[in-house]
């Protein structure tokens, strides 16, 4: 199975062009902070290519700007080419559907300061679950559960 699920910000506007059959090709990048930090307490960033097709690839050049927050939902794709003699291999996600996580005034007007990075998603803060608590105390004196509420 090749799956690839992706949130990140738009590194650079999309280029879109035109195969010789007249299919839309968008190129773009997406910059998504890793969830750990390298020895000098900083995060990493990874830069991913991604390929849309057809109509999805005119819909990202007219919606989406660089900043953009979106969702990319694909699959991963390497391939190679020859440049001054020496093979240079590419590995790029081709894009089944991209989500735009924002609209595109939102992204042209958010001020820098506020600004929304993937390291933010990466740093929520989820309550532990206290297993000491009594997790159907709300429910009353007695659940009734039959051999039918169960799945298996």
């Amino acid at each position: 199975m090749n799956k690839a699920f992706l949130i990140g910000r738009l590194t650079r506007d999309p280029e879109l062009r035109y195969s010789s059959s007249n299919a839309a090709i968008a190129n773009f990048s997406i910059a998504i902070d890793r969830q750990y930090t390298n020895g000098q307490g900083q995060r990493e960033t990874d830069f991913i290519n991604i390929v849309v097709w057809r109509k999805q690839a005119e819909n990202v050049k007219k919606y989406i700007t660089k900043g953009s927050l979106v969702a990319v939902e694909g699959r991963i794709q390497t391939g190679s080419y020859e440049k001054d003699g020496q093979r240079v291999y590419t590995t790029d996600v081709v894009a089944d559907n991209v989500q735009f996580l924002e609209t595109k005034a939102q992204s042209q007007n958010r001020p820098v300061e506020d600004s929304v990075t993937p390291a933010d998603f990466a740093n929520n803060s989820v309550k532990p679950t206290d297993m000491n608590e009594e997790v159907f105390a709300d429910f009353g004196d007695a659940i009734e559960i039959s051999d039918d509420d169960i799945a298996f």
